[in-house]
């Protein structure tokens, strides 16, 4: 068994995803927001008018299989100097696209580099802007800013509206068994790729089974007391109904050292609360699903058996 699959996100939560993924298949497509303009990424794709290369990156190193050190090279961050903040990684892939002159066969062509299980897609090709509309009235430019603005979203839109989707991400979803939503950051990573309306209408269309992973916190300055049924809601009511078969929400009781760090920092744990989920039409799936490390996350490998087993 080698299923299609098909994972839309960024940030951290989409790596650590397909790191347990591709113990599992070799036939995986990342499909990666590129909304991001705060850091490294920001500066490259002001000062080089490239796509940021940031999320790009973190998903190529999550699907390769290359020796250690070459993982590190391309994590590597400068500390001091004019490449101070700068990765590695995302000059290789800056400088690769001036090679080159296309972002997409830059990514192409590092992921030959780095030998990638299957293949990570930008979700789009355009220069978008994400914008957030807050509960007051207040309006916020650029995915770095929305969560420091620390109220209540209302609504989040990108800049053009009308921005297409790659067409090569089309198609994976068409193709695919199973179609993965987070984890991730709900309104920065998640939401911006399906305010992509051709590419929220293929994954209403697709056949897939289409999976929505729920996080384990809710995100200080972004989804502050949100439940499971929330998150859902959300996604729902920003790209529209039929975009989700299964939610899978962590049960397992997280460590209380680990709690009080995250509390401190203003993070929940996300209350889990499935019977208003079914009411939408989803399925819901309980599992354990903590990694026991030092930071509150899904485990790779937990996550990934029961995506397989949802698509069995």
């Amino acid at each position: 068994m080698n299923p299609k699959i098909v994972a839309i996100g960024g940030g951290t939560g989409l790596p650590n995803l397909l790191r347990g993924l591709k113990h599992y298949t070799r036939d995986i497509t990342a499909i990666v927001t590129v909304a991001d303009d705060g850091g490294s990424s920001g500066i490259l794709r002001d000062e080089l008018k490239i796509l940021p290369p940031g999320d790009i990156r973190n998903c190529l190193l999550a699907l390769a299989n290359t020796e250690p050190l070459m993982e590190k090279l391309f994590q590597y961050r400068f500390t001091a100097g004019s490449l101070k903040g700068h990765s590695f990684g995302n000059l290789f892939l800056a400088a690769m696209t001036d090679i080159l002159g296309n972002f997409e066969l830059a990514i192409k062509e590092s992921s030959k580099v780095l030998a990638v299980s299957g293949q990570v897609l930008p979700s789009t090709l355009c220069d978008i802007v994400l914008v957030a509309e807050y509960e007051d009235g207040t309006i916020v430019k650029g995915e770095s800013q929305i969560p420091g603005a620390r109220r209540k979203i209302k609504r989040i839109r990108i800049i053009p509206e009308d921005a297409t989707p790659l067409p090569e991400a089309v198609e994976t979803i068409e193709k695919a068994d199973a179609v993965i939503l987070g984890p991730g950051s709900l309104y920065t990573s998640i939401i911006p790729n399906l305010l992509i309306k051709d590419l929220a209408d293929a994954v209403r269309a697709s056949r897939a089974r289409k999976i929505f992973i729920v996080n384990v916190m809710t995100q200080p300055g972004e989804t502050d007391g949100y439940t499971a049924y929330d998150h859902v809601k959300t996604i729902l009511e920003h790209a529209g109904d039929n975009l989700i078969d299964y939610v899978v929400i962590n049960v397992e009781k997280i460590p209380e050292h680990l709690l009080l760090k995250y509390l401190f920092d203003g993070a929940r744990p996300v209350v889990c609360d499935g019977e208003k989920i079914r009411k939408l039409g989803c399925n819901v799936i309980f599992g354990e699903l903590l990694s026991h490390t030092d930071v509150i996350r899904h485990d790779p490998i937990k996550l990934a058996k029961v995506i397989m087993d949802i698509i069995k």
